[in-house]
């Protein structure tokens, strides 16, 4: 250990404390540096793939894909504008926790467009949500990350999503019993 704090974070090389501490493959990381080298997205134990020294979720590392190796394709030959993004730039606060982090700039909440903080937040679709206004656009429904469908910066629930934006015409969208045939 270090003098003065904990073991150096994988990403930002700073101390890193217990009570912000993560650990994957030995190494240690502030929980506000335990990010997705591509999409940036906040990691866990469920969603990590390590490459060599780097963490990756694991839709970048190409686990969807089936070949379980990084995949760099932009989609440019789709037609797909890459997004540019800003590199990661930890926090230069000395209170890193993610109450302190938050009380300078905040996120804001796209269905009421009040202020998320820590506490109350919900990501989904993109954004940070209040945890009550993580519902189904159409339904009310509440959501969870493995429950929702986003559509043009708005979130739904599978079925209202599927119903709303799915296929149509005969033999869609009411399930096996319900065919009708109107005459």
């Amino acid at each position: 250990m270090p003098l003065g704090g904990g073991n150096k974070c994988g990403c930002c090389q700073k101390a890193v404390y217990f009570a912000e501490e993560v650990q994957c493959e030995g190494k240690s990381w502030h929980k506000s540096c335990f990010l997705c080298m591509v999409c940036k997205k906040n990691l866990d134990s469920t969603t990590v793939a390590v490459h060599v020294d780097e963490i990756y979720c694991k839709s970048c590392y190409g686990y969807g894909g089936g070949a379980g190796t990084l995949s760099m394709d932009t989609g440019e030959g789709l037609g797909i504008k890459p997004e540019v993004q800003t590199p990661h730039r930890p926090t230069n606060n000395p209170n890193a926790s993610k109450f302190a982090q938050k009380a300078g700039g905040s996120d804001v909440c796209p269905r009421c467009g009040k202020t998320v903080y820590a506490a109350e937040k919900v990501i989904g679709g993109g954004n940070s949500w209040h945890k009550s206004c993580f519902r189904c656009a159409k339904c009310g429904k509440g959501l969870e990350s493995t429950t929702l469908a986003d559509r043009d910066g708005e979130i739904y629930c599978k079925g209202c999503y599927a119903k709303n934006f799915g296929p149509k015409g005969f033999g869609f969208g009411q399930g096996a019993g319900a065919l009708a045939h109107s005459q």
